[in-house]
């Protein structure tokens, strides 16, 4: 057998290597591929992420600009009360007495929509909305009428100052008949007691007794359940989360029907996609047992006169969607804060009813007001 030459061998490797170096080509650059492959995916995922975080807060507050001039109600009027503080009062019908409607807690005047167009057959009837909420403007932080050292901002007795300052910026004539519901119904009480000659009747609508956020139930309730849920929707306006969701369907206004206008629609969902409101209505909820305080240590203070009737609208619950035995304690300390601040008021019961009566069951609110305010009339005509 012949033997290969020195010369042979060592041609041969550089074709050795050459075949290894071709073996080893496909997985390396397989390898790269895959790396190149993995990192594109992670940024399109980081530009998609960029998108949703940073383009629907930013389409949202652009909507938000827009919409907060078109969408102001007709016959709305912002109020200056002082201090660049502008307040918006919305006044249907004419005649007197006045009727003033308080919204509840969190809630814009809108609220009131179904009650306002009836009693304008009437007489002439005023809604508003508190500072922050609806289209009244926020107070900034270093506008101040020094009421709020006394009584903090977001409360009832501030709430109570500015509501004294809209209705004589605006001229509104006394005496009148204030309704509130919730925490308007403790503003109410508040200003009935302040300004007792201006109010001639006093309608408190499932109004809540001062002394439930002693107890430690409502408390959990209040500040465990309800106020994180406000807090939560007021991230998702800021988001421009709620906007998308009230595109798409998933969330819908509070109040709607055949005969809900497609302003009074779009002004709803303009006010859910706005983090000012939101944040305001977090505010009031927050700060809900310190008014509910106020409003206790005024009553003490200073007794409603004889010459305001009292009236208290309620329904089977205070709300349908808690448990029972939260239920059961409203009643139960209404009950008490009733006997002991209004013995001679009148209470209308309201069937099938709860918190939500003002826009699922208007008219039997309506039929009240309508009658205080014939009482009135009478009296105003016999004087």
């Amino acid at each position: 057998m012949r033997r290969r030459t020195e010369g042979q061998e060592s041609s041969d490797e550089p074709a050795k290597a050459d075949r290894k170096n071709t073996d080893q080509g496909p997985p390396i650059q397989a390898e790269v591929k895959s790396t190149l492959g993995y990192g594109s995916v992670l940024m399109n995922i980081g530009k998609c992420l960029l998108f949703i975080i940073i383009v629907p807060p930013f389409l949202n507050y652009a909507s938000l600009q827009r919409e907060g001039q078109l969408l102001m109600p007709k016959g709305g009027q912002i109020v200056d009360v002082g201090l660049g503080q502008g307040m918006h009062l919305l006044c249907k019908g004419q005649g007197k007495p006045v009727v003033i409607l308080d919204a509840p807690t969190g809630m814009s005047s809108e609220i009131w929509f179904h009650v306002q167009e009836n009693i304008a057959q009437l007489t002439k009837v005023c809604t508003y909305d508190r500072i922050g909420l609806g289209f009244s403007k926020r107070v900034m932080q270093n506008e101040t009428t020094g009421t709020e050292k006394v009584w903090g901002m977001s409360t009832t007795g501030r709430m109570v100052d500015d509501l004294h300052r809209l209705l004589q910026a605006a001229g509104v004539a006394s005496p009148f008949i204030l309704v509130g519901s919730e925490l308007g119904a403790l503003n109410a009480r508040f200003y009935s007691h302040i300004h007792d000659v201006q109010v001639s009747d006093l309608v408190l609508i499932d109004p809540l007794p001062e002394d439930i956020f002693e107890e430690d139930q409502w408390t959990e309730y209040w500040y465990g359940k309800l106020l994180p849920s406000l807090q939560a929707r007021q991230f998702s306006a800021a988001t421009g989360l709620s906007r998308m969701l009230l595109i798409l369907g998933v969330i819908e206004p509070t109040i709607k029907g055949e005969n809900i206008s497609e302003d009074l629609m779009q002004r709803q969902k303009y006010l859910l996609s706005n983090p000012a409101h939101q944040s305001s209505a977090v505010d009031e909820h927050y700060f809900m047992n310190e008014s509910a305080a106020q409003v206790r240590d005024i009553t003490k203070f200073k007794p409603l006169t004889s010459r305001t009737s009292v009236s208290v609208i309620t329904g089977d619950s205070f709300d349908q969607q808690i448990p029972e035995h939260l239920n059961q304690m409203v009643v139960k300390l209404q009950k008490k804060f009733l006997d002991e601040s209004y013995p001679s008021a009148n209470h209308i019961h309201i069937k099938g009813a709860d918190r939500r009566m003002i826009y699922k069951k208007p008219s039997a609110i309506s039929q009240h007001l309508r009658k205080l305010v014939n009482q009135q009339q009478s009296k105003q005509q016999s004087e």
